[in-house]
């Protein structure tokens, strides 16, 4: 299997898949820690700031990950963290469907990810990965990513 290929989401597919992946956000937030409050204001503040209107912004990257079959089995979002330091490029969310997970998709949709970036200025690009997803920090790993902080929490209660 080596035909992993990114297409641009369809617009009208936007929306949903906005919504679906800021409820995973926000899910994964709370995992994590925080509370429900607090990570629906996160969430909100991402829609805000990279899909005004409902649309990710003209630097940003939302693609369809395909397989050979030309099958849809997940997404990449990628984009500059900011207007100011535009060589700074983020990987806001990668999924690939539990079913097609463990043949190499996510690794071949990055590396696609990371040749646009590069196409288009960047110097770096990071990622956020939540501590109890052990399987993507493998990866992230093997692909070079380093760590360059570590949140942690002690629950009081």
């Amino acid at each position: 299997m080596t035909g992993t290929r990114l297409v641009p989401m369809p617009a009208e597919r936007v929306p949903a898949w906005l919504d679906r992946t800021m409820t995973e956000y926000v899910a994964s937030r709370m995992r994590s820690g925080e509370s429900r409050t607090r990570a629906e204001a996160n969430a909100q503040g991402s829609r805000d700031r990279w899909f005004p209107g409902g649309a990710p912004l003209p630097d940003h990257f939302v693609w369809d990950v395909l397989d050979d079959d030309d099958a849809v089995v997940g997404y990449l979002w990628i984009g500059p963290f900011s207007a100011e330091a535009t060589t700074e490029w983020w990987v806001f969310d990668v999924e690939i469907d539990a079913a097609h997970r463990r043949n190499g998709h996510a690794r071949r949709a990055l590396e696609a990810g990371q040749r646009v970036a590069r196409e288009h200025g960047a110097t770096s690009i990071g990622l956020n990965v939540f501590g109890y997803n052990t399987g993507a920090q493998d990866l992230y790993e093997q692909l070079g990513y380093r760590v360059t902080s570590t949140q942690m929490q002690l629950p009081l209660t």
